[in-house]
C-alpha cells in the first residue's frame, strides 16, 4: 500500500477543520453534530475520526486556532514601528482578524465575529481552554503595552495614564466591534475608525479641540 504524505495529511486535517469552522459559526458548538460535519466535510466518519477523537477534540482545536490567530493579529499590528495612531492601528487589527477568518474557512467576514464569540463563550466552561486564552491575552495586552508606551514616548499620547490601561481599553474596542458584527451584524471597520477618529479629537477638557482657522488662499 503506497505511503500516504504528511502533505495529504495535513491538507485533510485542514479540509476536517474548515469544514468544522463553517458549522459551528453557523449554529453554534453544541447545536452542531459530528454528523453535521461529516456532511459538510463529505468525509466518512473513519476518515475524521482518524484526525479526531470526537466533537470535544475538534472544539478544542477550533478554539486554539480561532485565539491563535486573534493573538497573531494584535501581536503583528503592535509590532510595527513607528506605530500608527489608535484610529489606524485598531481598525487595522480587526480587519487582519476577519481576513485570518477566511483565511481559516470560516465562511465569510460575518462568520468569523460569531465563531469568536462562541470560542469566547467555551472558554468560560472549559479551565484548559480558558488558560489558553489568559496566556494568548496576556501577550497581546504586553505588545500592545510597549505600543502606548511609544507613543507616549513620542509625545503624542499623554503620559499620566498608565500604559496598561490604554492597551486594555485599545484591545477591547476590537474585541467589542467585533461583537456588534457578530450580534447585529455586518458593519464596515470605516465606522470604527470614523468612531476612533473623533473622540481623538476632544481636548482634555472633554470638549471639540480647537482648531487654527484655515488659511485663506492667495490672492482672495
Amino acid at each position: 500500500m503506497a505511503r500516504v504524505s504528511q502533505a495529504h495529511l495535513d491538507a485533510r486535517r485542514r479540509q476536517i477543520l474548515d469544514g468544522a469552522a463553517r458549522c459551528f459559526a453557523r449554529n453554534g458548538f453544541h447545536a452542531t453534530s459530528m454528523q453535521d460535519v461529516l456532511r459538510e466535510v463529505d468525509l466518512s466518519a473513519g476518515a475524521v475520526y482518524r484526525y479526531f477523537s470526537g466533537k470535544e477534540e475538534l472544539i478544542g482545536a477550533i478554539v486554539g486556532e480561532v485565539l491563535g490567530a486573534i493573538r497573531e493579529a494584535f501581536e503583528e499590528a503592535a509590532g510595527q514601528t513607528p506605530p500608527p495612531p489608535p484610529d489606524v492601528l485598531v481598525p487595522q487589527v480587526l480587519t487582519m482578524v476577519l481576513g485570518m477568518g477566511r483565511r481559516m474557512g470560516a465562511g465569510d467576514e460575518s462568520a468569523f465575529p460569531r465563531l469568536m464569540v462562541q470560542v469566547w463563550t467555551e472558554t468560560l466552561r472549559d479551565e484548559k481552554l480558558a488558560r489558553l486564552m489568559h496566556e494568548g491575552y496576556d501577550a497581546v495586552r504586553g505588545a500592545w503595552v510597549r505600543t502606548v508606551v511609544a507613543y507616549q514616548e513620542a509625545g503624542v499620547m499623554r503620559s499620566d495614564v498608565p500604559a496598561e490601561h490604554v492597551a486594555r481599553t485599545m484591545i477591547a474596542m476590537a474585541q467589542g466591534f467585533a461583537a456588534q458584527r457578530a450580534l447585529f451584524g455586518e458593519v464596515p471597520v470605516t465606522v470604527l475608525q470614523d468612531g476612533l477618529r473623533a473622540l481623538m479629537s476632544m481636548d482634555a477638557d472633554g470638549a471639540p479641540a480647537r482648531r487654527e482657522p484655515a488659511e485663506a488662499p492667495a490672492g482672495d
